[in-house]
């Protein structure tokens, strides 16, 4: 059974950049969907960003800052993250659609502070 390995993540002061990327344990020949979510503490989980069947969508509250990537051939999805504020605090989850059906992550903790 496909997993998902995520990496990334981490401890960054406000304003700076992380980026997270994964991939199927897996390969599969095309994923129909590749995103990344985030929950924060006493939070629902939100969509981050994501790209389904081509077209990409990203969450209200990220757009202009964080910038999402998808390579069908290399299998993995990546979440570059700029301008982060303490707000984007949270554990994010790599989540991706393909020929193994719909698989999630473990979640990867990024933490924005001073």
């Amino acid at each position: 059974q496909a997993q998902v390995v995520e990496s990334g993540g981490g401890l960054v002061q406000p304003g700076g950049s992380l980026e997270l990327s994964c991939k199927p344990s897996l390969y599969t020949s095309r994923m129909s969907t590749m995103g990344w979510f985030r929950q924060a503490p006493g939070k629902k989980r939100e969509l981050v960003a994501t790209i389904v069947r081509g077209e990409t969508i990203y969450g209200d509250s990220v757009k202009g800052r964080f910038t999402i990537s998808g390579d069908n051939a290399k299998n993995t999805v990546k979440l570059q993250m700029n301008s982060l504020k303490p707000e984007d605090t949270a554990v994010y989850y790599c989540n991706l659609i393909g020929g193994f059906g719909s698989i999630w992550g473990r979640g990867t903790q990024v933490t924005v502070s001073s």
